[in-house]
């Protein structure tokens, strides 16, 4: 069995262009898991799944594994749930699985090698017997245009519960990678596939070059008899014991933090000295009890301007403890309402005099961020994420204008703080840290006093692609300016060597 590096280094010699395609599986290749019990579970969280439609599942699983029912009965019979719903309500279903489970459950090394693939021109195909709801938002996140699923037949936008056309099942899946090659040109022996189980080998001997992922015990033997090379990908995080009791030690750290701050600030009647106690203190602790250390590059641009508006990518809760650990002292940040709520967290946040946005409520929001800028007259720095909320995969999602405006109105520069890997430690669907490394860049800092309004989109817009080339690059040389990044990175970027740091 072949590890990833050499996986990559296979791709990294092909052809270019694209007459060459990877056609990638999705789950159990692309996502660890099964998309369906995703949504099976995301539906019963939020009580769309009836007991009818429980035990008619059930029933019909069960007569599959014992060979009373083949996969095609069992996806025939959850397709009818969908009876009568419109078309945009699977999409928003879609979006919120990707959100809640998918965006964890992807493979780094799976990232990776599309990005590999992505970097020699070559055409990314997914193709599963998923549906489209399924597969196409995590397809977005990766960039990857091209989408072969099994379709929902509807009428004027109303689902009728049947499925459209084959199931991309065994032949069904080889049959549509047939047709996409012929319609787009593409030479299939000198094309990559990859899948994990004996339902694939149908589309996978179509291509030159078959390279099985994570194989079932079936397609091990397949592959030894065909020699076709294996390769297992890292699986994302499981919590053991000692990740519970990590994390668990974490927060307390935080707690304690945050009660000795509190002590001392009443000693010396002084809020900062609480603040700047409880905030490089417990970013100390918290992340010392879970295992995770720093590996930061321009650290000196922390602190030769200061006060400033600390930007951050945005994919995990650790990112808050990252900053923290940074910056340490006379700062505070705007979060979402949501924040204020939450143990530990929210009385830390309450204690830093952070504002609280509520992002459905535009007149609010603004009126937040006034007494932000406030708070720079006053000396301290602003530390805030423009993504406004965790992005479900490492790719830099689209930034708001609040952190923006805040520098612009405060008369302080941007310093970007570019966060890698955190969300394989600690996704935004997950409860317990993963130790490990987190690497963070920490570019110079962007002057706004040339900054007008009516330039403004196109000014972060150049921020956020030095982040996305940042990230593209690491760990080669790094831009050093949004304008030199700007002309390597574009919207549909995303990291190219995500790779943890163990």
């Amino acid at each position: 069995m072949t590890n990833i590096d050499e996986r990559l280094a296979e791709v990294a010699h092909a052809r270019r262009g694209r007459r060459v395609a990877a056609f990638f599986d999705f789950d159990g290749t692309l996502i660890d898991g099964y998309s369906a019990l995703a949504v099976m579970r995301h539906r019963a969280r939020s009580r769309e799944l009836s007991p009818t439609e429980t035990a008619r599942l059930m029933l019909v699983g069960l007569e599959a594994a014992i060979g009373r029912a083949d996969f095609e009965s069992f996806m025939r019979t959850g397709v009818r749930a969908f009876r009568g719903r419109d078309v945009t309500d699977l999409a928003e279903l879609g979006e919120g699985v990707l959100r809640s489970a998918l965006g964890g459950a992807l493979y780094p090394d799976a990232r990776r090698l599309v990005a590999a693939h992505q970097e020699r021109g070559h055409r990314v195909v997914i193709a599963s017997s998923a549906l489209p709801f399924q597969v196409e938002p995590l397809a977005r996140e990766l960039a990857v245009d091209d989408v072969l699923s099994t379709q929902l037949e509807h009428e004027d936008g109303v689902l009728t519960g049947e499925v459209a056309g084959p199931i991309l099942w065994r032949k069904g899946k080889a049959d549509a990678v047939k047709r996409f090659a012929a319609r787009n040109r593409v030479d299939l022996a000198e094309s990559f596939g990859y899948g994990n189980g004996t339902e694939d080998a149908d589309f996978l001997s179509l291509v030159g070059r078959p390279r099985p992922v994570n194989p079932s015990p079936e397609l091990t033997r397949m592959a030894a008899r065909r020699g076709w090379p294996t390769t297992r990908f890292e699986g994302p995080a499981r919590a053991g014991p000692v990740e519970i009791a990590r994390t668990v030690g974490a927060f307390g750290g935080l707690a304690a933090a945050f009660g000795t701050g509190v002590a001392v600030g009443l000693l010396n009647r002084s809020r900062r000295d609480a603040i700047n106690i409880t905030l490089g203190t417990g970013a100390d602790l918290a992340l010392s009890f879970a295992g995770v250390h720093l590996n930061v590059t321009g650290e000196r641009h922390l602190w030769s301007h200061r006060p400033a508006v600390f930007i951050m990518n945005h994919q995990s809760v650790l990112d808050g403890f990252v900053v923290m650990k940074l910056l340490r002292e006379d700062f505070t940040g705007v979060a979402k309402r949501e924040v204020a709520n939450q143990p530990v967290l929210g009385h830390l946040a309450r204690l830093a005099n952070m504002a609280f946005v509520d992002r459905s409520d535009s007149t609010q929001a603004k009126t937040a961020l006034k007494s932000v800028v406030t708070r720079l007259s006053e000396g301290y720095s602003i530390a805030i994420a423009p993504e406004g909320t965790r992005s479900p995969t490492p790719r830099v999602g689209k930034f708001k204008k609040g952190a923006f405006h805040i520098a612009m109105q405060g008369g302080v520069p941007i310093v970007p703080i570019v966060i890698r890997n955190a969300g394989e430690l600690l996704w935004r669907g997950s409860t317990f840290i993963r130790p490990g490394t987190i690497d963070v860049t920490v570019h110079p800092p962007i002057s706004v006093t040339d900054w007008r309004i009516e330039d403004l989109d196109e000014r972060i817009a150049e921020v956020r692609a030095l982040f996305v080339q940042t990230l593209d690059a690491w760990p080669a040389s790094q831009p050093t300016s949004p304008r030199e990044a700007v002309t390597a990175a574009s919207d549909d970027s995303w990291p190219r060597n995500p790779a943890p740091t163990r």
